[in-house]
């Protein structure tokens, strides 16, 4: 599972990316850059909250939603930090250390508890769907969305070794 969290963490990076740019091609007027902030902002806090949790640590967020929300350039910056942050945390993880369950209170008070492993994965799996309906908002506005499939990932990242001789 660590050589996968790895390959996810990276994947997610490199989505992030990909959409991040394809977002600051259309400008901050876009009403569609406004909504991607509004998903993507939510994204990122949740990032910051479960880091946190893992860390056995406190954050200052009350709530998982930011009421003042940043400019795109800000944001990206942000998301591709804790991407980073990630990416190096998730390499330093051993089996022990991913299956330690960690008790926790989510932002609404309700008392939580999760190994690390199952926090990575919410991590992983929260952040795609909310790409996905960035995503969707492009799609329904005649734009074409970022290409941040995984196999596009795997073949762009890793193309010497996914190179092969066509039948």
């Amino acid at each position: 599972m660590h050589d996968t969290l790895q390959h996810l963490f990276r994947y997610k990076a490199w989505a992030n990316d990909e959409l991040l740019t394809s977002l600051a091609r259309l400008g901050d007027d876009s009403p569609i850059t406004g909504l991607a902030i509004k998903a993507l902002s939510h994204s990122y806090i949740v990032d910051r909250i479960f880091a946190a949790h893992m860390r056995r640590e406190a954050h200052a967020y009350t709530s998982a939603n930011s009421i003042e929300m940043p400019t795109l350039e800000h944001l990206s910056a942000d998301i591709r930090n804790s991407d980073r942050e990630y990416i190096d945390y998730v390499s330093t993880l051993d089996r022990d250390q991913l299956a330690d369950r960690i008790d926790f209170t989510f932002t609404d008070g309700v008392p939580g508890r999760m190994s690390r492993e199952e926090m990575l994965m919410h991590v992983i799996t929260h952040g795609t769907g909310h790409r996905g309906q960035v995503s969707a908002v492009m799609l329904l506005n005649s734009l074409s969305p970022a290409k941040d499939g995984f196999t596009t990932f795997l073949h762009e990242a890793e193309a010497s070794t996914r190179r092969r001789v066509a039948a």
